[in-house]
């Protein structure tokens, strides 16, 4: 990709990528903006001109994860920027990537051929509480003691009850957790563990797999599903850009 001759103040920043010897990726950018990159020494910023108005729109959102799409379709890797980044013009992205060429260029080589998996494997009942409630005796002797009869339970009972069911989610996650790295683990390069986003997630994995080794991630994923019953449900996606396992500090 090379510079389209923008003189805009305010650039677009979708991701860093290797020297890109001159080619374009045309009009794919938000608001149909033509993407093309800054160079300074051997690597890219990959960006177009700001849109008259930058919102979180799902149609903004998609024209963001298609540049990248497009990219990892053409390098051998990138480190993707995170939606929304703006940059003061082209010296400053210049300043930027003179400033980051040394860790830029390792984490280049660190996703080299790789993309990125997710993984969530949630509980799927139709109450989770009323769930761990009957796989898990101690909540339930809990849960009689505090709420059997007819009698009112305190506020420290339902607070204590609460403790106890979330310790044993915690406990829970962990141990699941654990059984899907081991079956996943000989067919990543890389795997993180990430927050739950909901109660009933049991695991989100972000996993750094070959571009040819996606077959493999997927017959793993299966092999794992195998150690649960139908009380789960096994969900992955991608491949993505590798989100989770790059750093990309602008000092804007």
């Amino acid at each position: 990709m090379t510079k389209q001759g923008s003189t805009k103040q305010k650039l677009y920043l979708y991701a860093i990528a290797p020297d890109s010897n001159g080619r374009s990726l045309g009009p794919i950018g938000l608001d149909g903006g033509t993407v093309y990159s800054i160079t300074n020494g051997r690597v890219s910023a990959v960006v177009s001109d700001v849109p008259e108005k930058l919102r979180p729109e799902r149609r903004q959102l998609a024209a963001h994860l298609e540049v990248l799409k497009r990219l990892m379709g053409e390098t051998a890797g990138i480190l993707p920027v995170a939606f929304g980044v703006v940059a003061d013009g082209p010296e400053a992205i210049r300043r930027i990537l003179s400033r980051n060429q040394k860790p830029f260029l390792e984490q280049l080589r660190h996703v080299a051929g790789l993309v990125e998996m997710g993984l969530r494997v949630t509980w799927d009942v139709p109450n989770i509480f009323e769930y761990f409630v009957q796989t898990h005796p101690e909540l339930r002797v809990a849960r009689d003691r505090f709420f059997g009869g007819h009698r009112k339970p305190a506020q420290d009972d339902k607070i204590e009850l609460g403790r106890l069911f979330d310790r044993l989610l915690m406990e829970d996650r962990e141990a699941h957790a654990e059984r899907v790295v081991e079956i996943l683990t000989p067919h990543c390069v890389e795997i993180k563990r990430n927050q739950p986003r909901t109660e009933r997630e049991a695991a989100n994995l972000a996993c750094l797999v070959g571009r040819d080794g996606r077959e493999q991630f997927e017959a793993a994923v299966f092999e794992a599903a195998k150690l649960f019953d139908n009380s789960y449900a096994f969900d992955y996606n991608g491949p993505w850009a590798p989100h989770n396992f790059v750093d990309v500090t602008l000092d804007l």
